[in-house]
């Protein structure tokens, strides 16, 4: 892998835009992913918000599911950002009669845990051992329950609500950090992108 990563977002519905330029301004080289032979040609995906269940279902519509499953299983690095945390679930809790995620982390994750549109909250967060973030829930899901290999990395302040974590090449947050303009949520993604490139 050269010094810039190959990062693709997955571009069925979403901030894509937003993700696209965040991770450009973190050093990666960026590529919008639709098809699975674009999901080929990168070293790490970012799925983003949106709307978990018909993400779900145009993922199924554009024959990107099992790719991405496969994809994840064969330990692509990912990074979900609140649907998309939903969609690295293993397990979903409110979701909707036979909603599918793409898995990897052993965690249950609530739907709209937040509360809906008119809900929506900025408020800042400990994430990642010591740093204070900024971050937007919008319908947001939380983490429920987590299995012993899940690193916990953010926390809602109050609250003590699970908004960040880690499972291997996996990273997921409730919140949008392409919405904010602080770079280190993704800046931290690239790094895993980049670590993961070194060690294959």
């Amino acid at each position: 892998m050269t010094n810039a990563p190959i990062i693709g977002v997955l571009a069925l519905q979403g901030d894509v835009r937003e993700h696209l330029r965040a991770l450009s301004a973190a050093g990666a080289e960026v590529r919008a992913v639709r098809r699975a032979g674009e999901l080929d040609a990168v070293h790490g995906l970012v799925i983003p918000g949106g709307e978990s269940t018909t993400m779900w279902k145009l993922a199924d519509a554009f024959e990107m599911l099992d790719p991405l499953k496969a994809r994840i299983k064969e330990g692509m690095p990912a990074y979900g950002s609140c649907a998309g945390m939903i969609m690295l679930a293993d397990r979903i809790e409110d979701g909707i009669a036979g909603q599918q995620t793409i898995g990897g982390i052993d965690m249950v994750v609530r739907r709209n845990a937040f509360g809906r549109q008119v809900d929506s909250f900025e408020s800042d967060i400990d994430f990642a051992g010591g740093g204070i973030l900024r971050a937007v829930f919008i319908r947001a899901p939380w983490v429920e329950t987590l299995g012993g290999d899940v690193e916990v990395l953010g926390r809602t302040r109050p609250g003590d609500r699970i908004v960040a974590v880690r499972q291997g090449p996996l990273l997921a947050t409730s919140f949008h950090p392409e919405l904010t303009g602080d770079g280190r949520v993704h800046a931290y993604f690239v790094e895993m992108v980049r670590r993961d490139g070194r060690e294959r």
